[in-house]
This record gives structure tokens, sequence and C-alpha cells, in this order.
């Protein structure tokens, strides 16, 4: 029976020692509450750091938390050394993810050894997670620790369905191409089934990020990726709004029946924060005096109530963070503070649910102004908490719940003028206006709490597809595969073989997708074997493979087929044509070329190519289809055809194509191995010339004509390789092939 897993770097449970005892708590609000119902169905387990170092606990200990944690709790505990804690957590999440996707870049840093630790704990939580997946199990991972792991358990797991939400900002293109390791980052999320945000712009964020630099398009916000689909949505989360809008009287401890009394005569602001330089609080203070400069007539009838949660004050940036804050608490009351009033009461701690409940319900205002923040679940509980609707919140524009409370005073964080303006706005709101923007939030907050977030994601997944895409079988090299037998029995074999997107990956330009020398003495290996026939069958012009490939024992079919070449042979034309249509189709070329920066045309002998790898993606989707159709509708009439390769338009003689440079070389010699494998539509022409028996591989995704598909061209010349070897060990051991 299947069974759901939720990972995520802290699990709901945190394990403390004192001197030798082992202590158990269990964390309230958030992500915890909202997966509580699912987690406590028996049939589900949740991975995670328990909170504690394994540097603090003994063999024996850490035994008896994984028992403990399992039997009473339903979780898996994934042990990390101190270590690891200040490399993977304090060092590449915090000071190279946090700081980066809420666009701080000045603050981000980046570290080889970092990224490597990080690397490392990702592979870790596998680990543990390996030893309970099953090929079926839901897998839902959580936030910004763990984004390499979905592409982790793809590999091993590809029928998995997998879940991912990122509870922090994802940043615009511009902000996170900045990422060293960008390229990682984004194909380990893409491991993921259903990937979530918390609003519809990091969404878009996410889909013009990996269009611009993985080179994948969307449709409906769908991504055809590898073996499988990508479903990209936003899942605003939500809170527990039953617990927070309770009618009833709160249990107050005795502080804050002080401050209730205190505050009866003026109107509270409130503003709640943890230590962190996104929550923009040094601009909230200057706001306020802002306020206080402008409207004299508020002075001793407001109070900001400045509630500061500790978080990391032995990092020097944090510690002088509270350092400035305190400065500027101290210079607005001195300047505007009386004998009877200070106009700012600051708390650097932390308090209870139940008395922040009650800062919420005898607060007038709620002032959330963060630089850049994910959700900021804090507004929503205020809202929640004033169940007699007469609180507002001024909140600013860059929170990611700014989206759902638009019935809220929005602002713009860095303008202060404006922040002063909400606030007296907030303030001077008549009751009937605000109990109506109110009951608009309430009744949205109701619908959309933290379980019915939990829910949609959850039935998404569960409706999201699994291995979509792979609709041929995976081809392999193993002791016992059909390849390797056919390939170590054969006496005759031909290896045919495309380029680029297949031996190479793709380049920004033609020019610069040259063969690597590992690439090179692999062809050489295979080629030496007397039972085999390699040929390199491209599109491209015949100088240029000649260039970098003519010195190995290869046939080369160039052109698409319009060049052949015998290993130590001359070029041979296969059909004769002509080049009159070039100038014609040239100029259209060279008219959307200086339209489009980036776009590039490569002149070959007889053909004309259109690169646009390097073009706005925005700009292409406009542009592309327009000039599609106006070279088919200008070469209809004439023998040429219109190729649409990987980010590239030929134009070329219909005639030629990679079928027809597979009968030149099938119908002059008889094999009884055949390998053909080939990466975009110019290829199935091949898949289709190729014999009933012979292994057809398609590189990459999409529907094709193949019999098999491989996911990268990195695997295809791991494959390679792997025959290589098996041509060297029938080299070496003769008599086994008796």
């Amino acid at each position: 029976m299947s069974k759901l897993i939720f990972v995520s770097n802290r699990l709901p449970v945190t394990v403390k020692k004192n001197e030798s005892e082992l202590t158990y708590s269990k964390s309230i609000g958030g992500l915890a509450t909202g997966l509580k119902s699912y987690h406590e169905q028996g049939n589900s387990v949740w991975a995670g750091w328990p909170g504690i170092s394994s540097n603090e606990l003994s063999d024996a200990e850490q035994a008896s938390i994984n028992t403990e944690l399992s039997e009473q709790y339903n979780c898996l505990p994934i042990f990390l050394s101190e270590q690891e804690i200040d490399q993977y957590y304090h060092g590449f999440c915090n000071e190279t993810i946090w700081p980066l996707f809420h666009y701080f870049t000045s603050n981000t840093e980046y570290s080889i050894d970092t990224w490597e630790a990080y690397k490392r704990v990702n592979q870790k939580f596998f680990d543990a997670l390996d030893e309970v997946i099953e090929p079926d199990d839901t897998i839902w991972v959580h936030d910004y620790q763990l984004m390499l792991l979905p592409q982790m358990i793809r590999e091993k797991y590809p029928n998995a369905k997998i879940g991912f939400f990122l509870h922090i900002p994802f940043p615009s293109f511009e902000i996170f191409r900045l990422l060293i390791w960008r390229e990682e980052i984004l194909q380990g999320l893409l491991g993921a089934n259903l990937i979530g945000f918390h609003t519809y712009d990091y969404v878009r964020h996410f889909l013009s990020t990996v269009r611009r630099i993985l080179g994948v398009e969307h449709s409906l916000n769908k991504l055809s990726y590898e073996t499988h689909t990508v479903q990209v949505e936003a899942f605003p989360m939500g809170i527990d709004y039953d617990y927070f809008s309770k009618s009833g009287t709160v249990e107050l401890s005795s502080e804050l029946q002080d401050f209730v009394e205190s505050t009866r005569s003026i109107q509270n602001i409130l503003s709640i924060d943890r230590l962190d330089y996104t929550k923009g609080i040094p601009d909230r203070i200057k706001a306020f005096k802002r306020f206080l400069t402008k409207y004299p007539e508020y002075h001793e009838k407001v109070r900001l109530n400045l509630i500061v949660a500790p978080s990391r004050v032995e990092v020097e940036t944090y510690d002088t963070l509270k350092k400035h804050i305190e400065v500027l608490v101290s210079e607005v009351n001195g300047q505007f503070g009386t004998v009877n009033w200070m106009p700012i009461w600051f708390f650097f701690r932390t308090f209870s649910q139940d008395d922040l409940i009650a800062f919420y319900r005898h607060s007038d205002v709620l002032l959330v102004t963060p630089l850049r923040d994910g959700m900021n679940l804090v507004a929503k509980e205020y809202i929640a908490s004033r169940n007699d609707f007469k609180g507002m919140l001024v909140m600013s524009e860059t929170a990611g719940a700014a989206s759902e409370l638009g019935e809220a005073v929005i602002v713009n964080a860095n303008d202060h003028g404006a922040i002063a303006e909400g606030l007296k706005t907030a303030l001077d709101m008549p009751d009937h206006e605000k109990i109506e923007r109110n009951k608009m939030m309430h009744h949205r907050l109701s619908r959309y709490n933290i379980n019915f977030w939990a829910d949609e994601f959850i039935t998404a997944l569960g409706n999201s597809e699994t291995g979509a895409l792979q609709t041929k079988p995976l081809v392999e090299v193993s002791d016992s595969s059909v390849i390797k037998t056919a390939y170590t029995d054969a006496e005759r074999r031909l290896i045919l073989l495309d380029y680029d997107g297949t031996l190479v990956g793709f380049k920004p330009t033609p020019d610069q997708a040259k063969p690597d020398e590992e690439l090179r003495q692999m062809l050489a290996g295979l080629s030496q074997d007397p039972k085999n026939t390699v040929v390199i069958i491209t599109g491209r012009d015949r100088g240029v493979i000649e260039k970098w490939l003519g010195d190995l024992n290869l046939h080369l079919i160039a052109s698409h087929g319009l060049w052949f070449k015998q290993a130590g042979g001359e070029w041979i034309k296969t059909i004769n044509v002509d080049n009159d249509w070039k100038d014609k189709i040239r100029h259209i070329l060279e008219m959307y070329t200086d339209r489009m920066p980036g776009s590039l045309i490569e002149e070959k002998e007889y053909s004309l190519a259109w690169h646009y790898r390097q073009c706005e993606p925005d700009v292409i989707a406009l542009k592309r289809d327009e000039l599609r159709e106006a070279l088919i509708s200008i070469t209809q009439s004439m023998s040429l055809g219109v190729l649409e390769g990987n980010k590239v338009l030929e134009v070329k003689d219909s005639r030629i194509n990679k079928g027809h440079g597979v009968h030149l070389l099938t119908r002059a010699e008889a094999f009884d191995f055949i390998i053909g494998a080939g990466d975009d539509y110019t290829d199935e022409d091949m898949f289709n010339a190729l014999p009933d028996e012979a292994f057809s591989i398609k590189i990459g995704s999409g529907n094709t004509n193949a019999k098999y598909q491989l996911k990268t061209n990195k695997e295809f010349r791991t494959l390679l390789k792997r025959l290589e070897e098996l041509s060297d060990t029938a080299k070496l051991h003769p008599q086994q092939q008796q």
C-alpha cells in the first residue's frame, strides 16, 4: 500500500538533551498544523532533522531517538553534525539562498564549500528516504533547504509522485541568474511532478527562469521535462482560521493584562517580526517617525508596540541590525516622548501564542512592511483574530499575502511617506468601512485555511501525471540486457550517431560545440573494433564535421545526407541540388535577425539555418511562428522544406534527409546489429529508415518513432562508453566470442 511521505528540514517534533535526559516537544502552527491531519492518519512518514546535533548524541541515544520518533510520532529523523548544520543550513541556505531569493544580492555569499555541504546533506536526506520509499509512494518535499532532493528521488523512483513547495519568494530571472549553481538548482526542482509557490508572481518568475536558463518551454504552466511533466501552480498558504478567530476570552498573562489596561486610552499599532534584514524593521521605524512628524495631532494618542523575535544574534550582521533598531527606537522616543508617553515600546523577545492573540485583538493597526516576504502569516493571523472586524492592516506590496488581502491598506515598503499615509488612513478609517473590508478578508481566510491549502496541494499532486513523457522504454547496457547480447553476438555492426544534442550538449553558438577529448577517444575506441562501422550523421556542414572528426576512422554524413564520406575516403555528393533559392530566403532571415537580438544565420553549402538559442524567449514566442509561416509560404512551390530543430529553423532541399543517409549504408552492406541515435525532429527520418530489428534511440522527451528513449546526451554517452568497453573485452578475450 502506497504511503504519504513529508520531507522538511525540521521535523514537527524537536528533540532536546538535558544532561542525560532526552525530551520531545511538538511544533505548533504553520506547516505542522496544516499537515497534521494527514500525518496522523497512520500511513505516513515525516522525515527531517530533529533539531539536535549528532555530535551531542551517542549511537545508543540516536537509536533511542529513532525508535521513539518512529513509534510515537511517525517520524524519520535525519541526524546532522554541527559542521553540516553550520555549512549547509547557516552557510548555503541562509547566506546564499535566503538573501538572493529575497533580492538582497549584496548580502549573498558564494562558497564552494557550503555548496558542497548543501549537496551532501540533500544526498543524506535521500539516502535516509531510500530506506522507506516504495515505488508508488507520494512524497511532498518542503522549502529551499532541499531543492536538489526531488531530482534525486526521481532518478531512483521514476513512478513516484513528487511534490515540492517553496515557502519563500522565488526571485525574478535577473536575480536568480546571479546564482552560480543555477542549473543544478532548477534541475533538482524539476524532478517534481508538482511545484507550488505562494503567489502567481513567483510562478511566473520560475517559469520564465526555467525557460531562459534551461530552454524548457511551458504550456498552461506545464513543463515537459525529461521523463515526466511538471505542473507549476500557486497555492497561497493559509492559517488555522478557527483557532485564531474563536470567540471567548483568551487567558492573559499578568504582563498582557497590564498592557491592555495601560493602552485603553490610546490607539495601538502592532509590529511583529523575527530579527531579519528582509523584514524592513528599520524602515518601519523611520516611517513611524515620519508619521509623528507629519501628524503631530497623534502625539500621546498612539503607541507602536514593536515585537522582534531573536534570530541568529550570534551572526554579526544580525547583531548589527539589532543595535541599529535599538538606536532608531531611542531616537524616536527621545525626540517625541514625554513624561507620560513613550511612542515605541520595543520587545526583543518571543511571546506565547495566547499573548500574541491578545496583542492582535487589542491593536487597532497591524503594521507589516517587509521588504520581501514569501507570504507573511502574521498578517492573516491578525485579521482572523479580530473577530470584531475592527482592526486594520497596513501591509507592503512585496509581502506574498498582499495578493490575497487587497482590502488592507497596501503600501510601498521603501516609501516612508506612503507608510505614514497608510497608518493615518488605517487609524482614521470609519468602523463601518473597516468592518466591510474585514468581512471580505475573513471570508477568504476562512475558506482558504491551512487545511484547505494542504488538501488542495495533495489533491493536485495525486492528479499529476507520472512518467507521461517516457513513451518508450529506457535502453541500458547491463549484463542481462538485450542490447548487450545483440552487440556481443554481432559480427557486422552499424552505429549511426547524430551529433548536436546526442553526442554533445547544445551551446550558445554552433561553433562552440566542438567535440571534447573524452568524446573523441570514445569514438576512436568504437571505430577501432573491426566489427564496427561508426557513422556520424549530422545536419552540420561537411567542412565543420571534417575539421572536428575527419582524422578518426569514422564514416561521415553531413548536411542531413547530402554529403557522404567513408573513413579515409573523399566526400561524395549524394543528390544534385542547387543554391538558386538562397538569396531570397537569406533576405527574409536577415530581416528577422535584425529584429531579434541574439539570433544568427548559419550558412551551409546547400542550406540556411536560423538559430535563436540566445534570443529573448518572450520575443521569440511572438516571432518564431511568424517566420516559420513566412518560410513555409515561400517554399511550398519549391523543392524546399523547413525543418524545426532545437532552437533552430533550417531551410533545405526537401529530398535531403537522414533517412536517405541511412539507405546509402544499408543497401550496400548487410549488418546484424544496428543502433541509431538522435534527439530532434530531423532524426525521425533516420529512425523510420532503420530496419525493424535495429535499436533506435531518441535522446530527450517527446513523441518519437524510435523504440527507446534516454533522458539526456550524458546518459547516451554513458551507454556508448559501455559499448566501447564491451568491444575492448571482446578484443582481450576473443575465445569468449566462440
